[in-house]
């Protein structure tokens, strides 16, 4: 595929993490072997405390260190963090090179990987610094789904269970319906639900790649999800920080009597059979965590471009939930929580 798309004989460099590069580097370096003999590599420390500017520099003085040029070509070998640094270097480096993504985990097949969205983390502010920059190509190997932990597995299912959530009834009752198969890692399976959910984003992105409307709603349950994250300081995965924001708009919804009681309680307990969490611990600060919306790149005039569900498949971009009501959502996600 690279040869076709012009980069035989360009100089390769591969950008990967400190977990990844054990696990499919020099598997990657041998597939790349008939294309380039000038293959190089960059590797950082796994996590997301790396996602900032400061990594970005090292994968800025490894490119020049390794003389890519404009017509060279990175390769994002890895989760969404990897994904994030690669493209937002390659959206950069040079006003822009080439970047080919290829996901190793269930979060980036789903996710990360498609529709351009690069950045860095700046300080508290998730995503804060970024770039519009689409890959020339998405290349996914199943099996590499297979070595993540359960919990990794269940944090990309977060994003997966979204996408059926805010445009697709159907393909979220297959979900439901097809649970046990998808947590054993059935491949015709996984291979299903990687093709629908990666329509319903390309579908989307699409007709908004620059996220000026309807893109707003893959961002369902990211504003408080988003938060959380960060209150917890990281030690939640992001696909179960988005799934605890889903609850929470979904009861903002249901307050606004956009979904019935019955409807609220079936989609959060649909979260469990994926393993994704329903809580956050007993002590969780609600305002601390409402403090930590504000700092939300999606505002738009000052106001958040929240996300709520009218019915299962049917999301709609709201820019007039108030304080109160994110704090409603968040104390309901904190079981002994004395403000509900």
């Amino acid at each position: 595929m690279l040869v076709a798309l012009g980069y035989k004989g360009r100089r390769l460099c591969i950008v990967t993490d400190s977990n990844v590069q054990g696990l499919y580097l020099d598997e990657l370096r041998t597939c790349l072997f008939g294309v380039s003999d000038d293959i190089s590599s960059i590797v950082f420390k796994a996590g997301e405390e790396s996602k900032n500017l400061d990594t970005v520099k090292e994968i800025y003085r490894g490119l020049i260190r390794y003389k890519l040029d404009r017509k060279d070509l990175i390769l994002a070998l890895g989760g969404g963090v990897v994904g994030d640094m690669a493209g937002f270097a390659a959206a950069t480096y040079l006003r822009g090179i080439d970047f080919v993504q290829i996901p190793t985990t269930l979060l980036s097949c789903t996710d990360s990987s498609i529709g351009g969205k690069t950045g860095v983390d700046l300080d508290e502010f998730k995503n804060m610094v970024g770039a519009f920059h689409m890959p020339r190509l998405v290349y996914m190997n199943l099996s590499t789904l297979q070595s993540l932990s359960a919990r990794e597995f269940a944090s990309g299912m977060g994003e997966v269970l979204k996408h059926g959530l805010i445009k697709d009834a159907a393909y979220y009752e297959w979900l439901i319906n097809h649970f046990s198969e998808i947590n054993d890692r059935d491949i015709p399976s996984l291979r299903y639900m990687i093709q629908r959910s990666c329509e319903i984003k390309r579908d989307v992105v699409e007709k908004d790649p620059t996220e000026q409307g309807e893109r707003a709603l893959l961002n369902f349950g990211h504003t408080i999800g988003h938060a959380i994250e960060k209150y917890m300081d990281f030690t939640l995965k992001h696909g179960e920080c988005v799934a605890l924001g889903m609850i929470a708009a979904c009861y903002i919804s249901y307050r606004r009597e956009q979904l019935t009681t019955e409807e609220f309680y079936e989609i959060r307990d649909m979260f469990m059979p994926f393993f994704l969490p329903l809580t956050l611990p007993d002590d969780a600060d609600a305002y601390k965590i409402l403090e930590y919306t504000k700092s939300d790149k999606k505002m738009q005039s000052g106001k958040i471009r929240f996300i709520l569900l009218k019915d299962v498949g049917c999301a709609c971009i709201d820019t007039t939930v108030t304080d109160e009501e994110m704090l409603q959502g968040i104390r309901q996600l904190i079981i002994n929580d004395e403000g509900e």
